[in-house]
């Protein structure tokens, strides 16, 4: 069985500015704006080999607040449901992605690429159903309706850029491509033409 867990490799913080990288493990270099917290929400992907599809979301916890811990605490199955009224909807919930890119750009990954992250749910794309077999997910701070952030979108244009160079990447959608009428994200915030998939 491959190994999951991340490396101990540093890239420095010069180049980790300039270009993103992978280890062999499917873990980011950590690096200043890189962070690993590595989720216990996962499992092993039917096919190492398949990861065709990259999905793009967006998360805010309490709904519409930026800059709490609580989007990583969800993750990592630490959400403390007292802290807010709202969070009473998540108990039991246990779900992951590989990556969350904050409002500043700084991005945490907390599952490997390699690994099977529970980030889309009940999902279909090309009569394919449950995309989390095949897919990459990225968490972006934010809602359906407020802008995204300029760093945002340099840093998830920066990692599309590195997971490509590992992965036979064939698409990007939205949460709610895949999910139609049941998830609305990234919602029409989004700016797709600012968005570099090529």
């Amino acid at each position: 069985m491959q190994d999951l867990a991340p490396s101990n490799s540093r890239a420095s913080n010069t180049a980790a500015k300039h270009a993103m990288r992978l280890d062999k493990n499917g873990w980011l270099e950590p690096a200043s704006e890189i962070t690993l917290k590595p989720s216990p929400n996962f499992n092993l992907r039917p096919n190492a080999e398949d990861i065709s599809l990259l999905v793009i979301h967006n998360i805010s916890l309490p709904p519409g607040q930026f800059g709490t811990p609580y989007v990583c605490d969800l993750f990592l199955n630490e959400l403390d449901l007292g802290a807010d009224p709202w969070f009473e909807c998540l108990k039991g919930l246990k779900v992951s992605t590989h990556f969350l890119i904050d409002r500043m750009g700084h991005t945490t990954q907390f599952v490997s690429c390699d690994a099977r992250a529970w980030h889309a749910g009940v999902s279909t794309f090309e009569g394919r159903e449950q995309c989390n077999d095949f897919s990459i997910g990225i968490e972006l701070e934010g809602t359906d309706t407020e802008p995204y952030t300029e760093s945002q979108y340099r840093v998830l244009n920066q990692l599309t850029i590195c997971l490509r160079s590992r992965y036979p990447l064939r698409s990007v959608k939205g949460h709610c491509d895949i999910a139609p009428g049941r998830k609305t994200d990234p919602g029409p915030s989004f700016d797709w033409a600012r968005y570099q998939f090529k």
